[in-house]
């Protein structure tokens, strides 16, 4: 019972937080960026070039690009490019910011991956429509269920891997929205290793979905969506509240191997500590992630890492805990350098448990934290290069990414 409360509350933590007035797009006027400064800028004054000129009505796409070398889960570096474009679809006083984000990557040595996200918010905020399709070659070491295992005792899965989702909300008041999604799995060519020797999947992970040898996993069904957003802007949240329900069931009827059902429950919340100039913000993130039904395979269960944005758990190793739940809590301080907005830092610390097996009980909490880096790419669509180092018990990495982590 007192578990059962622990997870309640740091669930309901950021929308528990003393609440600040919610954002009212109606008197939102157009974007003023009057003083700031982005690469962009910079840009211009170093190579003389002119940015086109548009109408002031005109809709207008806001592109960042980032060109990098990093690492990505799985090992090895790799070649990253990721594009993320903002733009408005209504007016910008009753329109929230959409976006879509391509970020393909390739290692020279056959792992790559092809993912595209999109968020779109039609005229007056009237329907979201969130979109997440992936095809990736994503080998992964994983450590089995639940909390307590050795960093040695891993194996690595070398799998294929498509996925699709994509959901429709209506707005049913302000702020608030409801819909259906359909999401698809499909993982293949699934092949386990302990160095260079195949191994069982399912003697490893004594679980039985989705681990069988040469077995393909496919799930195929449809979701319940609720949204609560008070935020503007997904890519650099202002002070406001965010809140997300999913439920999913996948069926047999939908081609899915098993009939299995989920929930996720993601709530956010934004405090600014100041009420004029440059940012000075907290933001707390969490989120419960849990199967609620048997057949769930191996690779859909909840991990560290592998929330629908991929953003958990800086500074752990992605998929190192996994479980049939899973329970998330993050706080990052976030303040601006310059006063015009070019530079700035965050501090940031998190803790995870993933449930042990066959019992749902969280014995194990693994803490991480770390800080990064703030570059503002471009002032309109107010998208940030994030550079984050993070760290924890025997594990430390760097991440870089346009957008902020959530």
């Amino acid at each position: 019972m007192n578990k059962c409360l622990l997870i309640l509350l740091i669930c309901l933590f950021p929308i528990l937080v003393k609440a600040q007035v919610p954002v009212d797009t109606t008197n939102v006027p157009d974007i003023d960026t009057t003083g700031q400064k982005d690469l962009i800028d910079i840009g211009v004054k170093l190579f003389k070039f002119k940015p086109r000129k548009y109408p002031k009505n005109n809709q207008q796409v806001y592109y960042s690009i980032l060109p990098i070398s990093t690492a990505v889960p799985g090992g090895s570096n790799v070649l990253v490019t990721s594009t993320t474009a903002g733009f408005y679809l209504g007016p910008r006083k009753t329109t929230y910011l959409s976006s879509v984000t391509f970020a393909p990557y390739f290692n020279f040595k056959g792992r790559y991956g092809l993912p595209i996200h999109s968020s779109i918010w039609l005229k007056n905020n009237s329907f979201n429509i969130e979109g997440d399709t992936r095809f990736l070659v994503y080998p992964q070491d994983t450590w089995g269920l639940g909390g307590g295992q050795p960093e040695s005792a891993k194996v690595l899965v070398d799998y294929d891997y498509v996925r699709f989702y994509q959901s429709v909300l209506k707005r049913i008041s302000p702020y608030f929205y409801a819909g259906i999604g359909y999401n698809m799995d499909y993982y293949f060519d699934i092949n386990p290793f302990a160095g260079n020797q195949p191994v069982s999947l399912s003697d490893f992970t004594h679980y039985s979905y989705g681990t069988a040898p040469n077995q393909k996993s496919f799930t195929s069904g449809l979701s319940l969506n609720f949204l609560y957003d008070t935020r503007q802007n997904s890519l650099n949240p202002i002070p406001g509240a965010y809140g997300n329900i999913i439920y999913r069931f996948n069926t047999e009827a939908l081609g899915s191997d098993n009939n299995s059902r989920s929930i996720y429950l993601d709530f956010r919340k934004y405090i600014s500590l100041t009420e004029a100039g440059p940012k000075n913000q907290l933001a707390f993130w969490s989120y419960y992630w849990t199967t609620i039904s048997s057949g769930t395979p191996y690779l859909n269960l909840p991990a560290i890492g592998m929330d629908p944005y991929q953003r958990s758990g800086r500074g752990i190793e992605q998929n190192r805990y996994r479980g049939e739940s899973l329970i998330y809590f993050e706080t990052e301080y976030r303040k601006d350098i310059t006063n015009n907005g070019l530079l700035g830092f965050v501090l940031f610390a998190n803790v995870n448990s993933a449930s042990q097996p066959n019992t749902r009980t969280f014995e194990y909490f693994n803490p991480a934290g770390g800080g990064g880096l703030r570059i503002k790419f471009n002032k309109k669509s107010d998208t940030n290069i994030c550079l984050d180092y993070g760290f924890s018990k025997g594990y430390s990495d760097l991440t870089i990414a346009l957008g902020e982590a959530f």
